[in-house]
């Protein structure tokens, strides 16, 4: 069989050497006689025997030739490379390896079929042994049965006692070499006890209480047992083997496997065996073989009763399991390489272990049965290697080498057929990697799409549900909690567009919007988003704006407020003590003014606490000189408006190791960061934003201590003249700030010179004359001397908590100042808990507590509600349905098509307060039903992403039907009566969805959708898209 594999595998190495072979000697024949005049040349140098070889060489030439042109037509081409090749490799591959398999598997089985009749060999040997030796003594004992029968029964008086027993058992016990002793027992009945006991001068003892309670050998006493109970027959031990002699007086009808084993035997007449157990005195494992000794011959079909009455006792013979088995190994060789094991399987779900232990580490085994005369009872040698194989070293290496060699074999076949065939799967890998870049570029296109509509239409319910709960009946705080509410889902939607903006600015696609805004009112809502964070952790948070900054600015408002709150909510994250401080200020402003400079003492810090100073921050702007110390400005128009803005904390800082990559997309500053949550890409948005507005970022931090960011900005100047600036400042003052504080005074009790500047700003934005003082004593001076009346008093929660003896002794002499009407006291406090505490504790009359941080419409909201000044009704500053949409749509009826229940009760919401009848519907099909002409609609906004029919085929479906019925009046087909007397049906059909993306927008257009309305509406949005179909009422 050997040979035949090696012929096989030389037959097929052969064939496939072949075809590779031919097409090297083809390129070799191309190349040298490929020119003709060369050809000539060779033929004369060669002569006639050389042209009569090169005649030949031309035929094998052209073969050759014949085929490398069939080799690249049918093997180098792409359709074979993809059927023909890669099956021919797979067959060669998996070929040979069920050839390697196959041959390692027979010659193992071959190794493990000789290790299995090794195994037989050795434990049948054994078992015969073991089954031969024990029939010798079993021989031996049933003839002294017949010994007992003659000369202790048959004589009178007996010719054995126990001594005689005993010398004969001992002497004759080379005949029974796997025994351990040998006893006899008379059969007794009850009527004869008593004189069978006095006749041996001892008690019938009871074997059961001893097997129960197994005795140590040591311990063993015969004359501790108890007495045999009362029975109708007994069989106790007279005689004894030496060995066993503990038994005598024993009844073995008392013993649970002894008492079976004797009305076994007597009632079959041969010898039977007890199952394994544990034997009295030595509690070794063994077995007892039992004969019956009859009173007479008894012929071999005797009756199992007449077998009863003619027994006279039981001679057993006691196997020890574990010595009889170590004697039979002991005759062998010394070293025995199996491990026998001898089983009572009579019970075969539950078979006994008379010899052995189990533990092995080969899985092979052989078993062996054995007779010991009893039919009854079932034995087995189980037989196992003590070792495992040992590897089938040579049917390995067989194998293997022949598997290694058919791979290698293919390997080279397979590289030369992928040479030859690179430069066209090149080409075509490149052709598929321009599809695959057209179709990313559509998929990420649909994916923004998705992905906007899939954010902002719950956004769209929320933020249009809080529009509409601005028109309800809210007090003054009411409607700043909506504000906020409002406020902060504008800057969810923000914020979860930072990763729609990575992508647009990966792409060079993000541009900004040039519009009029407030950046003291930016600066305010942003304020608002943070303020429960830091009031929570004790955080003072503050803004501050130089008054050298217009009101008004012309920039991109909303990716100024995504920068503030990138740089805000990173300090929030890491700061947990002390302050987080914006400031703004003109960049002309921090070469003539100290005040923007921060010193390194805590003396003139917001909270007292040591920071990173700034100026390391903007070190290295180019808008700032370098050859100076103190920067200056670079040259620029007047309408522009340069601003530096720096954001202070006292958090945790920055790690030195991770300070290089802060504005890298997607990283953070370290593993611990995690726990904090984000993305890892805000300040990386922030940057490109900064970027953007033409201006820098920069950052100082000092681990332990605090960090700075710093960033610039270029905006143009949205008051030209200061008329047109003291208007947009009035415009601006009164929403949400209310005229009833202009003019009042303030008095501001706080030592810190820097928080009680901001405390300053924010009171005098609402139009009221502020003073401040260090301590109590100073603004009482203050109350008394001043020539106006103070109507508020503004202190410092530090202030009043560093002695409340102090607070008390203020309060009382506040009260007998005579001044007219007392000015209202006011805490100003950072944490909910600690400005209730140490009021509520004081007792003291407790002054009102405005939580900081501090902005315009919180503070009005928190002075008219504790002075019972300002307005209590329910009209929403600045943001009444304009009359001009109203008139549009007051009496229209329009249909609102949506499959968001939400979105269809914001929508009908939104457009019912500009006082339009809405009817809604549900599904495009619907919506179809109700808009088959005649119909009474005056307009349709149609959502474009909707379940079974979408918005798109809901309008072209609309258009076609449309259509139909305007071409069949026009014809005379049907009665321009029947359709309410119009010609020509055109219903106006707005697109109403959440997509932002520009092509979405096209694709409305392209559908027959006459208009596109985002959602939230917007009212003047909503007023350019109705005001081309409708005119006013």
């Amino acid at each position: 069989m050997s040979l035949v594999h090696v012929l096989g595998f030389w037959f097929k190495l052969g064939n496939l050497l072949w075809l590779p072979c031919c097409w090297i000697l083809s390129v070799i024949s191309m190349n040298w006689f490929a020119s003709g005049g060369i050809q000539d040349t060779k033929v004369a140098l060669l002569g006639d025997g050389g042209k009569m070889w090169f005649r030949c060489w031309e035929k094998i030439s052209g073969c050759s030739f014949k085929i490398h042109h069939n080799y690249y037509q049918y093997i180098g081409s792409k359709r074979v490379t993809r059927t023909w090749w890669r099956m021919l490799l797979v067959t060669w591959v998996i070929g040979w390896t069920m050839v390697s398999v196959w041959i390692f598997w027979y010659m193992g089985s071959q190794a493990t079929e000789k290790r299995k009749e090794a195994l037989a060999s050795m434990c049948d040997e054994r078992a015969r042994m073991l089954q031969d030796q024990f029939n010798v003594s079993m021989n031996h004992i049933q003839a002294m049965s017949l010994f007992i029968s003659i000369f202790h029964h048959g004589k009178n008086p007996s010719a054995i006692d126990q001594r005689t027993f005993a010398r004969y058992t001992e002497r004759t016990a080379f005949e029974r070499p796997l025994t351990s002793g040998v006893a006899y027992a008379v059969r007794v009945l009850h009527s004869e006890r008593e004189q069978f006991e006095k006749q041996q001068g001892w008690t019938i003892k009871r074997m059961d209480k001893l097997e129960q309670n197994p005795v140590h050998e040591d311990k063993y006493a015969q004359e501790a047992l108890e007495p045999a109970p009362i029975q109708d027959e007994y069989a106790p031990v007279i005689f004894a083997q030496d060995t066993i002699s503990h038994v005598v007086s024993l009844d073995m009808l008392s013993g649970k496997e002894d008492r079976e084993n004797v009305l076994r035997a007597r009632e079959s007449g041969k010898g039977v065996l007890t199952a394994p157990f544990k034997l009295i005195k030595t509690q070794r494992l063994g077995v007892i073989l039992t004969f019956a000794v009859y009173k007479r011959e008894l012929p071999s079909n005797a009756t199992p009763n007449e077998r009863i009455q003619a027994t006279d006792g039981y001679l057993g013979g006691v196997f020890i399991i574990e010595s009889l088995v170590e004697k039979l190994l002991q005759q062998l060789a010394s070293e025995q390489t199996i491990l026998v094991n001898v089983f009572d399987t009579t019970n075969q779900s539950h078979p006994i272990s008379m010899y052995g232990s189990n533990v092995s580490d080969d899985g092979l085994e052989h078993v062996s049965h054995l007779n010991f005369g009893d039919p009854f009872r079932k034995h087995e040698m189980r037989c196992r290697f003590k070792q495992k194989a040992p590897w089938p070293w040579l049917a390995i290496t067989t194998s293997v080498g022949i598997l290694v060699i058919a791979l290698l074999i293919g390997h080279i076949f397979h590289a030369t057929f992928n040479r030859i065939a690179k430069v066209e799967d090149d080409c075509h890998k490149m052709m598929e990697l321009k599809k695959q870049a057209e179709a990313a570029d559509i998929a990420k296109s649909q994916f923004l799409a998705t992905v906007s509509h899939e954010i902002r239409t719950p956004m769209n319910g929320v933020l249009g549900m809080l529009d509409m709960l601005m028109d309800t009946d809210l007090d003054v705080t009411q409607q700043e909690y909506v504000r906020i509410a409002q406020a902060s889902g504008k800057a969810l939607v923000s914020l979860i567009n930072e990763v729609l903006d990575q992508a647009k600015i990966e792409s060079g696609k993000l541009e900004l919007e040039e519009v009029q805004f407030d950046l003291r009112a930016v600066l305010d809502d942003v304020l608002s988003l943070f303020s429960g964070k830091s009031q929570g952790k004790g955080v003072e948070l503050a803004v501050y704006i130089s008054d050298r900054v217009p009101e008004m600015l012309i920039g991109d408002p909303g990716r100024f407020r995504q920068i503030i709150t990138n740089l805000m909510g990173n300090s929030i994250k890491f700061t947990q003590q002390g302050h987080i401080f914006v400031t703004v200020h003109l960049v002309e402003e921090v070469t003539d003014s100290m005040e923007v400079e921060t010193e390194s003492s805590s003396k003139n810090t917001l909270s007292g606490l040591p920071v990173a100073d700034r100026r390391q921050s903007w070190k290295g702007f180019k808008t700032f000189s370098q050859d100076s110390s103190i920067p200056t400005v670079t040259s620029s128009s007047c309408n522009r408006v340069n601003i530096i803005v720096s954001v202070e904390d006292t958090g945790d800082g920055i790690p030195l190791e991770a300070q290089p990559r802060i504005f890298t997309p997607f990283m953070q500053v370290g593993p611990s960061i995690s726990r904090y949550g984000g993305t890892g890409i805000g300040l990386s948005i922030s940057k490109c934003l900064v970027g953007l507005m033409k201006g820098e970022i920069g950052f100082v931090s000092i681990p332990k201590v605090g960090s700075t960011f710093t960033f610039t900005a270029v905006f143009t100047n949205g008051c030209s003249n200061s008329i047109e600036y003291n208007n947009q400042q009035v415009k601006n003052q009164s929403n949400p700030i209310s005229a009833e504080f202009q003019g009042m005074r303030a008095l501001v009790v706080d030592p810190r010179s820097m928080r009680a500047k901001v405390s300053r700003y924010h009171i005098q934005r609402l139009g009221i004359n502020v003073e401040i003082v260090a301590d109590f004593n100073q603004g009482l001076s203050s109350i008394i001397r001043a020539n106006a009346i103070y109507h508020m008093v503004l202190i410092e929660q530090e202030v009043w908590d560093r002695d409340l003896s102090a607070s008390n002794l203020f309060i009382n002499s506040f009260k007998k100042i005579d001044c007219g009407v007392p000015p209202k006291l006011f805490l100003l406090g950072n944490s909910v808990s600690s400005s209730t505490a140490n009021t509520t504790t004081s007792g003291i009359d407790s002054p009102s507590v405005i939580m900081k941080p501090l902005w315009a419409s919180m503070l009005v909201a928190s002075l008219q509600r504790a002075m019972g000044v300002g307005n209590k009704g329910n009209i929403r500053n600045g943001s009444s349905p304009s009359l001009s949409l109203r008139s549009l749509l007051l009496g229209r009826k329009i249909l609102v098509v949506d499959d968001n229940d939400v979105n269809r009760k914001v929508a009908a919401g939104a457009l019912r307060r500009y006082g339009a009848d809405v009817v809604t519907a549900e599904s495009g099909a619907k919506a179809i039903s109700l808009l088959k002409p005649p119909h009474h609609f005056d307009a349709c906004f149609m959502d474009i992403q909707m379940p079974e029919m979408d918005g798109f085929e809901a309008t072209r479906t609309i258009r076609d039907m449309e259509q139909k019925i305007n071409n069949c009046i026009q014809h005379g087909e049907l009665s321009i009566e029947a359709y309410d007397n119009v010609s020509s049906w055109h219903l106006p059909i707005l697109a109403m969805t959440a997509d932002v993306i520009h092509a979405t927008h096209e694709q409305c257009l392209k559908c027959g959708m006459d208009g596109y309305v985002s959602k939230p509406f917007e009212a003047e949005r909503l007023y350019r898209e109705v005001a081309r179909f409708f005119q006013s009422a």
